[in-house]
């Protein structure tokens, strides 16, 4: 869809609204803005899906993040709330928004060594979601796995990553988004063959999983 007014209004009808950057005196919907005017230099596609829905993806500059208003109805991109240029704390809304972006890729498939928007290997769909939300990080399981420090299971929180073993071979060769509740989504090369929602404390991946980093650590890579 090449015609920037039409894509506009088609996306003002369906509850996306854009902000190239708040100034002072702006209203604010969770805190404090940056004083000074930010471009969030927003660009998004829209791609007709089978049965009549769309998929909007978003991209932004890594100095706003995406927020959600009346369950996703009503999206806004703002500056980050630390201010401009810094690496700001994560917080609750920017983890739902993370989780929300992997939820919208359920059953899209699985396809070894891609990395969207429409077929994923499993670091594939890791590096996809978090280069949306404006985060760096390496393309393969085995480097993410490196990227911070290393979690027990006991320790793991909504929206941290996920590293297997999946062959016993004593490598890292898989990754996911932990969702909570002992829950995590991943793109799988098994038998959903694509992305899917699996147990982390039964099943295949019980024993195979290895440590988690936390999304925090994320977030300095910004």
């Amino acid at each position: 869809m090449s015609n920037p007014r039409l894509l506009y209004l088609l996306a003002i009808g369906m509850g996306i609204s854009f902000a190239g950057g708040y100034t002072k005196g702006a209203t604010p919907t969770d805190g404090v803005y940056p004083m000074e005017e930010v471009d969030c230099n927003v660009t998004v596609t829209m791609k007709s899906i089978r049965g009549g829905g769309i998929d909007i993806h978003i991209y932004h500059s890594p100095k706003c993040r995406i927020g959600a208003e009346n369950g996703a109805s009503l999206l806004h991109i703002v500056p980050n709330v630390a201010g401009v240029g810094d690496s700001p704390s994560i917080g609750s809304d920017s983890v739902e928004s993370i989780v929300s972006t992997a939820m919208s890729l359920l059953g899209k498939r699985y396809g070894p060594a891609m990395a969207g928007p429409d077929t994923f290997d499993c670091s594939g769909f890791v590096y996809y979601i978090f280069r949306i939300h404006g985060i760096d990080i390496p393309r393969s399981s085995a480097e993410q796995a490196e990227i911070g420090h290393h979690l027990s299971r006991k320790d793991l929180k909504r929206g941290d990553l996920l590293f297997f073993d999946t062959s016993g071979r004593g490598h890292i060769n898989h990754s996911a988004i932990y969702l909570g509740d002992g829950r995590f989504i991943h793109s799988s090369s098994g038998k959903a063959y694509g992305v899917t929602i699996s147990d982390l404390d039964h099943g295949f991946y019980r024993d195979r999983f290895r440590w988690g980093v936390g999304i925090e650590s994320l977030y300095k890579r910004r």
